[in-house]
């Protein structure tokens, strides 16, 4: 029973709507926003009228000439007129934030239905713009010129983690390989191909490196994109749902130049055991999860962060194949952000909204056989702000 019954009602997820993730030119941040949110409402069997208020997470309105998204989802119909609409922002974890915010009212009793959308729209902004934009999620960086924006920040993580247990290259090679495997069975995803693991493992001139160690097959694409849920706290008429928010965790760490152990996420981990002890489940319960690979040493400090190996032994993991579809835990069965794509505020909704359809068997060709109990886990920055959320079949 989840420690949040003392409220007297659960959250469930009773819709949901997904975009195509990718280079989509033809969509506005509007019309992404506008068309998953009325899937959402359409796939949870209400009006827009039973609306209480609207969550949109996204991260950075800087690279759009809009940059007051929140009402947008009103456009959805006339019914939605002066519905409370907020914009919530906390770098990659926004749409995870909204979600998380959304799940509050839900218990705070000040709505009974919330609509949460996740939208960004990056791929019109040269690559110095979209660089800029993410190196904000980094206090220490903000503001400053990089040949590598982001990646380099990551790259410094897998140069700490080499230092100290050992070449990471190969294993890193097999994260990208299976989760671009497994993207060829997402119809959302960005990159539908299989790599393979020599391609994925090796240094040429069709991969090559971004900031090393990280190829360029380490890192997840800009990319264009939007999901939508619907949250409840009753039944609705859903078309697939529902599927019951059982825990969730938030953590904040500090900026990496002030933590000690620049391979530990602090973060990650607390946000796991927060929402693990609020579902009454462990991680052994756990049937699969969506984790944040931003860069493929972001999953495989996942791995160690969560629980699942030992500090500097996350290789196992894979080596072992525990994280493959047919693994003891199947992680990123989507793709992930690695194949998938990484519109960065639509990351965290289109997780869950992935999650949910696994759990409700409406997954397709990714579904897998045995899906009851998922993990959710978004990040922003290198580990600074963390999300959790226990996703269970009802």
């Amino acid at each position: 029973m989840s420690l949040y019954s003392q409220f007297g009602k659960d959250v469930l997820l009773t819709g949901w709507g997904h975009s195509q993730f990718g280079k989509l030119g033809d969509e506005t941040l509007e019309s992404l926003i506008v068309q998953v949110s009325r899937e959402a409402i359409d796939n949870a069997g209400i009006e827009p009228a039973q609306i209480d208020e609207i969550y949109v997470g996204q991260f950075n309105a800087g690279m759009m000439p809009l940059a007051f998204p929140s009402s947008l989802a009103l456009q959805v119909s006339e019914q939605l007129a002066n519905v409370p609409a907020t914009r919530v922002e906390n770098a990659c974890t926004s749409g995870s934030a909204a979600m998380q915010q959304g799940a509050k009212a839900l218990l705070a009793g000040t709505a009974t239905t919330v609509l949460v959308v996740g939208a960004e729209k990056m791929t019109h902004a040269g690559a110095d713009v979209v660089g800029g934009a993410l190196l904000g999620a980094d206090y220490d960086m903000a503001g400053k010129s990089s040949t590598t924006g982001f990646t380099g920040l990551f790259a410094d993580v897998a140069k700490h983690y080499e230092q100290r247990y050992g070449p990471v290259g190969d294993v890193l090679g097999s994260i990208a390989a299976k989760n671009h495997r497994n993207g060829v069975d997402n119809p959302y995803a960005q990159l539908r191909k299989d790599l393979g693991e020599e391609f994925c493992r090796t240094v040429s001139e069709r991969n090559p490196l971004v900031a090393a160690p990280l190829r360029r097959t380490d890192c997840s694409p800009v990319s264009d994109g939007a999901a939508a849920m619907v949250l409840s706290v009753a039944p609705t008429g859903s078309v697939t749902g529902p599927v019951r928010l059982a825990g969730f965790g938030q953590a904040n760490d500090f900026m990496p130049a002030e933590r000690r152990d620049p391979t530990a996420f602090a973060g990650v981990r607390a946000s796991f055991e927060r929402a693990l002890a609020m579902a009454g489940t462990t991680l052994g319960e756990l049937d699969f999860a969506e984790v944040h690979d931003c860069f493929t040493i972001a999953e495989l400090l996942m791995y160690e962060a969560m629980g699942l190996a030992e500090p500097g032994h996350g290789a196992r993991a894979v080596d072992e194949g525990w994280v493959f579809r047919d693994g003891k835990l199947p992680i990123n069965v989507s793709g992930g952000l690695k194949a998938k794509g990484h519109p960065v505020g639509a990351t965290g909704v289109s997780q869950h909204v992935l999650a949910a359809m696994q759990l409700t068997g409406t997954a397709g060709d990714m579904q897998l056989p045995r899906a009851r109990r998922a993990a959710v886990q978004n990040m922003g920055g290198v580990g600074i702000a963390n999300y959790v959320s226990i996703l269970e079949a009802v």
